[in-house]
């Protein structure tokens, strides 16, 4: 990614932050933007919820257990998260997709995810 090019979200205008309480992002900035170095491409803002939690867990990616190690506090239900492209379609596709912030989402998902499928999981506004 271009660091003079200002981030797209899905809808086509500027990215909006994410989170910084927890702080999301591959770059830990609050914002769901990738570039190559970002395998997951953590490009999806998502309301996590106690459902995709649980899910998320039984695949292998435990969200909710804090791991002050790598200075994460564990996720809770209604916190704003950057999920990877691929987890949160796979989450989609099983029926246990959270939420998405839509102005917060990167462009880049929609390589993998149509804006369709994002706008009807889209988070209501102020959450």
């Amino acid at each position: 990614m271009n660091p003079q090019v200002e981030p797209q979200n899905v809808l086509g205008t500027a990215l909006v932050t994410c989170s910084c309480n927890p702080m999301t992002g591959w770059f830990r900035d609050g914002l769901c933007k990738t570039d190559p170095t970002d395998h997951g491409q953590h490009s999806v803002c998502c309301v996590v919820t106690e459902a995709f939690l649980t899910y998320s867990k039984a695949q292998g990616n435990d969200l909710s257990t804090p791991r002050p190690d790598f200075g994460f506090p564990g996720l809770r239900p209604g916190d704003n998260w950057c999920v990877c492209a691929p987890r949160w379609l796979e989450a989609f596709e099983d029926g246990m997709a959270p939420p998405v912030r839509l102005e917060a989402t990167e462009a880049s998902a929609l390589a993998l995810i149509s804006l369709d499928c994002l706008k009807s999981h889209a988070a209501s506004p102020g959450t």
